[in-house]
């Protein structure tokens, strides 16, 4: 791994990604200023993405199945972006998006646990993938339709493509490092200009 890989690898969470599986996916592929990450770059680590999370396919995922869920990743992605910028999305965008969601319908069931009752999605019809790829779409339409949704942002450091979720309305940035390179920056700027 060269320094350029570590640097991208080490981005840590954004905000909103733990309660965002669908953020999450979007962010397995963004651009920092030291070069662009790809988390999802074979089958061996989408299918280990997918375990991380608790939506992995029992067994090794397959070509086709790695390019379903980055083609998830993208429509997701875009249309997290063109909400973002009160734009509307693309036909493909939304038609594969809609696919996933359609893909393997959810089961609706009451379970119990030590807490009580609860509502939950039990197992789905079709391949795992195809539940994987429902659940990632449906957590995408509950964040756009929910009340974190006005809070989705691009981060605002330059060079970053990450998005998230702002925590508070003067956050602009998807991690602490990014910030800290904006603050960075700009302290060197101004250094510059009362030097010349």
């Amino acid at each position: 791994m060269n320094a350029a890989e570590r640097s991208t690898t080490a981005q840590g969470p954004a905000p909103g990604e733990t309660e965002h599986h669908s953020l999450a996916l979007v962010n397995t592929e963004y651009e920092l200023p030291s070069g662009p990450h790809d988390g999802l770059p074979d089958v061996a680590a989408a299918g280990r993405w997918l375990r991380e999370r608790g939506l992995a396919p029992v067994g090794t995922l397959s070509q086709t199945e790695l390019r379903r869920l980055r083609l998830l990743r993208e429509a997701t992605r875009e249309i997290f972006s063109a909400h973002i910028e009160g734009e509307r999305p693309t036909k493909p965008a939304l038609e594969c998006f809609n696919d996933a969601l359609a893909a393997a319908p959810g089961v609706r069931e009451l379970t119990w646990s030590a807490k009580g009752p609860r509502v939950a999605v039990g197992d789905r019809p079709g391949t795992r993938l195809e539940a994987a790829l429902t659940q990632l779409a449906e957590d995408g339409a509950a964040l756009l339709t929910g009340p974190s949704a006005t809070k989705l942002s691009t981060c605002g450091a330059t060079g970053c493509t990450r998005l998230f979720i702002r925590s508070h309305a003067a956050r602009r940035w998807c991690s602490d490092r990014c910030g800290n390179r904006v603050r960075a920056a700009r302290h060197y700027a101004e250094r510059d200009r009362a030097v010349h």
